[in-house]
């Protein structure tokens, strides 16, 4: 710090000094000398978060397709369904149900511009013109099968044996046709139609109408002879088809009303099972009364088990098929064919040496049930099996939304 005697002489040397100023700022260089660049010791940027902030967004990126597809928030809760996703995972996208959910997605996602506009299919509803066509289609089989009966009895000691039976064939083909016509519209129409599923249904038929009598003969002893049809059965299985039509018709109809006020999975699943299981009580309520009378006609003693056995598996089957899933009736049919055929090739087998154990099966329940056992529990097995899986199958909102 100066002391008090030198502040005079240092004040009168600073207009000196600071008139050498430019001269010492002019000799400075214009920019410092810069530093050379090493990247190598540079830190390396921290990876960027992912993960948008709109987890709706990224959804509706993964499903632009069925978003801008859709006519409804239902078709996009039932595809969304369709690809594994519950209420539960429909919170991960700050939603309470997959409804809400679709109806976001559908709100925030345009329309598909290109292409003419395609309007949506009606829901199931009163339309007594359509009605009225699928309900005769479904009356024809039925009036087939039974004019051929009715022919068969009423001219019986009066037409050869080649009459009556280019009488019988010309029935059954025209029943055949009939059956055609009706499976195909109305709702027992499958959109993806019959498959091997026709196939294992004729040897179903088959059986139910010569199945007993050979069974008898294998059992027996034989077959030592042509065995004698049981018509009966065919009879009222195509006669209760007009009632499945009306059944299926239902259960489609309550179903989609059950969808459209639902606001979430499991109440729409907890609605349609009763829905399903009342369907088909109704239709053996009408399946039993046919069958029963079907086999009164024909001397029967009244009791088709075996039949009502089969027309559940059928109508099952048909209504799976209807909603777009025919493989799981595609399989029960198979597991009641396999079933079937094993009965006589265990008994046969059974006749050779040390395979006698093979049969006894076959033997004890044909001795509890008579013959009508065994077509009783493979159609019963198969059909309980079937209905099992259609209460969780048709639960589903993605199976009513199929075109």
């Amino acid at each position: 710090m100066p002391r008090p005697a030198e502040l005079p002489a240092r004040a009168a040397e600073l207009p000196a000094r600071a008139a050498e100023l430019p001269a010492r700022a002019a000799e400075l260089p214009a920019r410092a000398a810069e530093i050379p660049a090493r990247p190598e010791l540079r830190r390396p940027a921290a990876p960027a978060r992912r993960g948008p902030a709109d987890p709706v967004k990224s959804l509706m990126h993964d499903h632009r397709d069925l978003c801008e597809r859709a006519v409804s928030p239902l078709e996009i809760a039932a595809g969304l369904e369709a690809h594994g996703l519950t209420d539960r995972t429909a919170a991960r996208y700050r939603h309470r149900d997959v409804f809400a959910l679709a109806e976001e997605l559908y709100a925030r996602t345009p329309a598909r511009p290109a292409g003419p506009a395609v309007a949506a299919p009606p829901p199931p509803g009163p339309d007594t013109e359509a009605r009225a066509g699928w309900t005769l289609l479904a009356l024809l089989p039925g009036a087939a099968c039974l004019a051929t009966a009715g022919l068969l009895r009423t001219t019986e000691g009066v037409l050869g044996g080649g009459a009556r039976a280019a009488v019988t064939v010309t029935g059954a083909l025209l029943a055949c046709l009939a059956l055609r016509l009706c499976l195909g519209r109305g709702p027992l129409r499958a959109p993806e139609g019959a498959g091997r599923a026709g196939m294992y249904a004729c040897w179903l038929l088959s059986f139910a109408v010569y199945g007993e009598g050979l069974l008898a003969q294998v059992v027996s002893g034989g077959p030592d002879s042509l065995w004698e049809a049981a018509p009966a059965p065919l009879l009222g299985l195509t006669a209760a088809l007009a009632p499945a039509a009306w059944c299926a018709h239902l259960f489609t109809v309550r179903a989609h009303r059950k969808l459209t006020g639902s606001r979430a999975l499991e109440e729409f699943g907890a609605g349609v099972r009763p829905l399903l299981l009342a369907a088909v009580a109704l239709f053996v309520c009408a399946l039993l009364p046919l069958l029963f009378l079907a086999d009164l006609g024909f001397g029967g003693d009244g009791t088709p088990v075996a039949a009502a056995a089969l027309g559940v598996l059928f109508f099952l089957a048909r209504l799976l098929a209807a909603h777009g899933l025919p493989e799981p009736g595609t399989v029960a049919l198979a597991a009641a064919c396999a079933l079937e055929a094993a009965a006589p090739a265990l008994v046969l087998a059974g006749r050779l040496p040390g395979l006698e154990p093979l049969g006894r099966p076959v033997h004890a329940l044909v001795a509890a049930g008579g013959t009508g056992a065994v077509p009783a529990l493979a159609c019963g097995a198969a059909a309980l099996g079937l209905l099992v899986h259609a209460l969780a199958a048709l639960s589903r909102a993605s199976a009513h939304t199929r075109a």
